[in-house]
């Protein structure tokens, strides 16, 4: 077996049919509709429940007297989790199937969501967040690998952008339920909200198969995935730029989008720009309009157009506009730009689920996608400190340029990869 998926090996006989936009959805199969569904869902309730931190980062840091850089290792500190939550649920997809490693992710991060609300003291908190973490980044690694392996490769790539568009949408309701909830109950009841997607897995249990290709490899296997084949030949090559590109882009998205929230609502003598609760909460819904239309289109521009140039030409522009956001105080241009860098800043995401899921050979494909995208988060996980340790004293707008630059190192990147679109997954 080659090391990496050609476009000319097929894993199973995949029917064809017109690609033509308005086309494609009435080919979906019951699988198909879903495997997306399920894993659209549990990373929309998975960003839900992530992004409550951040909505009410501003309350906690003063609940537990916390400095920005504290706070910034708090979210850090779940990214580390996500990391080792990434590897672990990819080697357990691998071995007992994409749906029940996808449930037992979205249990993991629910429960421990609820548990924050118990936090009476910063290292509680820190222990429930690094939990949440792990099923994280294991709901990620089970989700893209179970809706990669069941969607046709013609539409392989709009299906995995309009699950990553789910993660907007769960970004929105978190900010509606701190809209609601927080001014009448406080932040403790915004997190008991976060156990609700627990109840998902109730559906995917009863309603969702496993990937035929999965079933497929169970038969005629004889031992456990060979994982030493991570370390092999092409497979480690191309790993360690894809990871390194995931590392970057990652880094840029993680330190911007975990302070933006905090950016528009402290005051300017802590380095924000002083907006209320209910601008802030309209501002972010903005936000996620933008990164919504992003993620999505990013999908139908990598099925047209390959998965390389659309991903270099939106972290090439996020690179762009990241500063120009950062060093902007009138909340005018601020609403006005935020759906733009919310696009570009975000969008890329779609594609690496495509490019991670058809760069690695089949038996180690959710390890492999766990380790590449969760390795790459676990080190991304120092911008949200590194943010906050510069916000101290230069301010929360001049430290985006941090991320402005990893932008641009994961659009360099991203060149030195293969285009696989249209690839057959083996």
């Amino acid at each position: 077996m080659p090391d990496v998926p050609q476009p000319t090996k097929t894993e199973t006989a995949a029917p064809s049919g017109s690609t033509r936009l308005f086309d494609w959805p009435g080919q979906i199969t019951a699988a198909e509709r879903k495997s997306l569904l399920a894993g659209g869902l549990g990373w929309m309730l998975d960003a839900m429940d992530v992004m409550l931190y951040s909505l009410v980062l501003t309350y906690l840091i003063r609940e537990f007297s916390m400095d920005t850089r504290t706070a910034g290792f708090l979210n850090s500190l779940t990214l580390v989790a996500s990391a080792i939550g990434g590897l672990l649920f990819g080697v357990v997809a691998d071995r007992i199937g994409r749906t029940r490693a996808l449930m037992v992710s979205i249990l993991v991060y629910s429960l421990a969501s609820a548990a924050c609300a118990f936090s009476h003291s910063v290292t509680q908190l820190a222990t429930f967040r690094f939990v949440l973490g792990l099923g994280m980044g294991g709901e990620w690694t089970a989700a893209a690998a179970l809706i990669a392996e069941t969607w046709r490769p013609e539409h392989r790539g709009k299906a995995l952008g309009l699950m990553q568009s789910a993660y907007a949408i769960g970004e929105a309701i978190a900010a509606l339920v701190v809209r609601l909830v927080l001014p009448n109950f406080g932040w403790r009841a915004v997190f008991l909200v976060g156990v609700l997607p627990a109840l998902l897995v109730f559906w995917i249990q009863s309603s969702v198969p496993e990937p035929t290709l999965w079933s497929e490899r169970q038969l005629v296997r004889t031992r456990r995935p060979p994982l030493r084949r991570l370390l092999s030949g092409k497979v480690l090559r191309i790993g360690l730029l894809a990871t390194t590109m995931n590392t970057c882009a990652l880094f840029g998205y993680w330190g911007l989008f975990t302070w933006i929230p905090a950016y528009l609502s402290l005051p300017p003598a802590q380095g924000g720009r002083g907006l209320s609760l209910v601008k802030t909460t309209t501002f972010f819904l903005v936000l996620c309009a933008g990164k919504f239309v992003g993620y999505a289109a990013f999908g139908f521009l990598a099925d047209a157009f390959g998965r390389r140039k659309p991903y270099f030409t939106y972290l090439l522009i996020a690179a762009v506009l990241v500063p120009i956001y950062g060093m902007t105080s009138r909340p005018t241009l601020l609403l006005l730009l935020g759906p733009f860098v919310a696009f570009f800043g975000t969008g890329f995401f779609s594609g690496y689920a495509a490019i991670a899921s058809e760069i690695f050979p089949g038996e180690i494909r959710a390890a492999a996608m766990g380790l590449s995208y969760n390795v790459g988060r676990g080190i991304s996980a120092i911008a949200p400190f590194a943010v906050g340790a510069l916000a101290i004293k230069h301010g929360i707008g001049p430290a985006f340029m941090l991320q402005a630059g990893a932008f641009f190192a994961a659009a360099m990147l991203s060149l030195t990869l293969p285009e696989t679109r249209g690839s057959r997954l083996m």
